[in-house]
């Protein structure tokens, strides 16, 4: 892909400018760090373009405040504020979901992946935003939490031009083939490995 030129022009009757507003599903899965923060960089470039974004967190704890919420929430309430760039949503499964606002508990985990992915699918299906960031989602489908063929089939076929970016390790075969677009973190090293945890800037 020299120079951003693709390799491939398909005989699909579609004109460049058309071909290059086609929705993407896109996954970023491996092992290697930074699955999450390229998701989350994409969803400020699409911030900056005036789309309205959607975060749904899978897995993380609602405890756990990442840097790239605050960014983003602060940028939705510009957004409304000023209309500059485009609306956001935060959501996070670890406490309950934000529209139920119900605590959540250990074992209610399972539970909270299906009505988050309940609600998700409500909302492609309204066409309710131009991102939606799903991230670690691909966990609760290697867990048997969400139906497999489920989220293939709705994410492959939503309507209109929605966007759509999946985070997590060991994303599902069928997802892979699904999606567009399909980056994986490879590990090369990491602090972790001789016993430095996380830090503040860098992880969170």
């Amino acid at each position: 892909m020299p120079q951003g030129q693709p390799t491939l022009v398909p005989d699909d009757g579609l004109t460049t400018a058309q071909r290059r507003r086609l929705p993407l599903l896109m996954v970023h899965t491996g092992d290697g760090k930074g699955k999450s923060s390229a998701a989350f960089g994409l969803a400020i470039r699409a911030w900056n373009q005036g789309w309205d974004i959607g975060v749904f967190q899978f897995v993380k704890s609602a405890k756990w405040r990442i840097g790239e919420q605050t960014v983003l929430e602060r940028l939705g309430e510009l957004h409304d504020q000023t209309g500059e760039g485009g609306a956001v949503e935060w959501h996070k499964m670890g406490a309950g979901w934000s529209w139920s606002r119900k605590a959540g508990e250990a074992e209610d985990h399972a539970r909270d992946a299906a009505e988050g992915w309940a609600e998700v699918k409500r909302r492609i299906a309204e066409e309710r935003h131009d991102l939606y960031v799903l991230d670690e989602f691909t966990y609760p489908m290697e867990w048997g939490w969400v139906d497999v063929d489920d989220v293939v089939t709705t994410l492959r076929d939503r309507p209109g031009r929605q966007f759509v970016v999946v985070t997590g390790r060991r994303a599902h075969p069928a997802l892979v083939e699904a999606a567009d677009l399909v980056t994986e973190m490879t590990k090369v090293k990491h602090q972790m490995d001789r016993g430095q945890k996380g830090q503040a800037g860098i992880e969170w």
